[in-house]
C-alpha cells in the first residue's frame, strides 16, 4: 500500500479541533500525520480538488444487509458497495436476518462475508432475544465475544419491561448499548402510515406518534433504573424527542438517531405525487411537518446524537403490491450525504462540523468502535466530500441490490467524492475525473 499525502483539502475533524486547510499523510493504512504544508517525503501526492472536504470516515449505525437468508434483497457485498458509494467507511448491521443473528455462528458468517467483500467495515449487532421472539435473552456474552457491538430486536420492540431491564443490566456488563425500536404494539396494531389527515383521506390505518414515545419513555426510565445505555433508533415523533431530552436532563444514559427520510419527508407524500406509493411506506412512518421540523431542531440543538439511514432494501416484486401488503422500509446508504447537505447544511440548519459529528464522531462513540477522528496512528478511514457538487439521484445506477427509494430523480446539492478504508481507496465518484487517489 503506497504512502500517500492528501494535500490541500479542507479538513473537518471536530474531535481534534481542526477545520481548515491541512495535509493528511497516510502510511501503512494509518494516519501518520495531519498538518500544514507537510513534506511529501517519498509519498504519492494527491491534490484534493478545491472545495472538497476531508473528514473522518462516516459510520452508519443502522443498516439491514439481509444476509444470511434474504440475499434476494441485499447481500453483505452489495450492501457494503452501496455503503462506500455513500461515503460510509463502516456500517453496523441489524440482526433480523434468517436465521436471526442471535449466536456466534451467524455473527461469524456476517464477518466472513464482510472480509470477502473487502469494502466497508461491518460491525454486527446481535439480537436481544433468541430468534427475536421476545421470550428468552440471547447469550449476549457470546455475541460480544463473536464481534457484536450492540444488541437489539430491531423490527420489534423488546417485548416486556422486565426483559428490557434484564438486557440493559446484561449488556451493561459488556459496555454494549441496547438499541430499541420503539413501538407500543397495541397502539400500532395493523397500522401502515402515520395517524393523521393524509392516512384518513386515503383510507389507510394509522400509527400515532404516541406508539413510539410511550415505549421510549418506558426504556429511558429503565435505563435510569439500571444505569444501562439505551439508544432510540430511527426516531420520528416530536413526543419521543421530548422524552429523550427529559431523560438526558435527568441523567439517563440515552442517545438517539434520526434518518434522512424523517428530517426531509412528511406524510403528505402518501397522496402525492404518486398516491399509495409503497416507497414512502416505512416504519416508523413518515409523520407530520411538525414532527419533521422537530427532528431538524433536535439535530441543530444537539438533542439528537446521530444520523443513521435504516437502509432497508427490498426486492421490486415485494414493494410492487398494494400499500397495506408491502413491506416497510427504503434504501438509504447512497442518498444520506446528499440529503444531509441539501436539507441541513446548505440551508444553515447545522454546520459542516456538526454533520461530521452526527455521521462519524457520535456513531463511533455510541458503538465504541474505532473511527470518528483523524488522530495520528489511527486507521486511515477517510471520507472526502464535495459539498457543492450537484447530484441527481438515480435508482437505476445505485450499487445496492434494491431500488426502493422515494428520492429517485431528486436534484440535490452535495456529494461523496471518495471513500478510503484502512488506507485503501474503495470508491471514487466516477463523475470526478480530476480526483486521482
Amino acid at each position: 500500500m503506497p504512502k500517500r499525502l492528501l494535500k490541500g483539502g479542507r479538513v473537518v475533524d471536530p474531535v481534534n479541533g481542526r477545520d481548515g486547510v491541512f495535509d493528511v499523510l497516510i502510511e501503512d493504512g494509518r494516519i501518520a500525520r495531519v498538518g500544514r504544508d507537510l513534506a511529501a517525503d517519498g509519498a504519492l501526492v494527491v491534490e484534493i480538488p478545491a472545495g472538497c472536504v476531508v473528514c473522518p470516515g462516516l459510520i452508519d449505525m443502522h443498516v439491514h444487509l439481509r444476509e444470511p437468508g434474504q440475499e434476494h434483497k441485499e447481500t453483505v457485498a452489495t450492501g457494503t458497495a452501496a455503503a462506500v458509494a455513500g461515503g460510509f467507511t463502516a456500517v453496523a448491521c441489524m440482526p433480523n436476518t434468517s436465521p436471526v443473528n442471535d449466536n456466534a455462528g451467524v455473527t461469524g458468517y456476517i464477518l466472513q462475508k464482510a472480509a470477502e467483500a473487502h469494502l466497508a467495515r461491518v460491525y454486527p449487532i446481535g439480537a436481544v432475544s433468541r430468534g427475536q421472539m421476545g421470550e428468552q435473552l440471547a447469550d449476549i456474552a457470546e455475541l460480544k465475544q463473536a464481534g457484536c457491538v450492540a444488541v437489539t430486536d430491531d423490527g420489534r420492540p423488546v417485548a416486556t419491561a422486565l426483559l428490557m431491564r434484564r438486557v440493559l443490566e446484561y449488556a451493561g456488563m459488556f459496555g454494549m448499548p441496547v438499541i430499541e425500536h420503539c413501538e407500543e404494539q397495541t397502539l400500532k396494531g395493523d397500522g401502515v402510515a402515520h395517524e393523521g389527515f393524509h392516512a384518513s383521506t386515503l383510507g389507510l390505518r394509522g400509527i400515532p406518534g404516541e406508539a413510539e414515545s410511550i415505549m421510549a419513555l418506558r426504556d429511558i426510565s429503565l435505563a435510569r433504573l439500571t444505569g444501562g445505555a439505551v439508544h432510540i433508533a430511527h426516531m420520528s415523533a416530536r413526543q419521543t424527542l421530548e422524552a429523550v431530552r427529559d431523560g438526558k436532563a435527568r441523567g439517563a444514559r440515552v442517545t438517539c438517531e434520526v434518518t434522512p427520510h424523517h428530517f426531509v419527508l412528511t406524510d403528505e407524500m402518501l397522496g402525492a405525487p404518486v398516491p399509495y406509493d409503497t416507497n414512502v411506506k416505512m416504519n416508523p412512518p413518515l409523520r407530520e411537518a411538525a414532527d419533521r421540523d422537530a427532528m431538524r431542531q433536535g439535530l441543530a440543538d444537539g438533542s439528537i446524537d446521530a444520523i443513521a439511514t435504516d437502509h432497508a432494501p427490498h426486492h421490486y416484486d415485494e414493494k410492487h403490491v398494494e400499500f397495506d401488503h408491502a413491506p416497510f422500509g427504503i434504501t438509504g446508504l447512497e442518498t444520506a450525504v446528499s440529503l444531509s447537505f441539501d436539507r441541513l447544511v446548505h440551508p444553515g440548519v447545522i454546520t459542516l462540523a456538526r454533520l461530521v459529528e452526527l455521521l462519524s464522531v457520535n456513531p463511533a462513540r455510541i458503538l465504541r468502535v474505532p473511527g470518528g477522528s483523524l488522530a495520528d496512528h489511527t486507521p486511515a478511514d477517510i471520507t472526502i466530500l464535495a459539498p457543492d457538487r450537484a447530484v441527481t439521484v438515480s435508482a437505476r445506477t445505485m450499487r445496492s441490490k434494491a431500488r426502493n427509494t422515494p428520492f429517485d430523480g431528486w436534484k440535490l446539492r452535495g456529494a461523496v467524492a471518495a471513500t478510503i478504508v484502512g488506507g485503501r481507496t474503495v470508491y471514487v465518484n466516477p463523475e470526478m475525473a480530476n480526483l486521482r487517489i
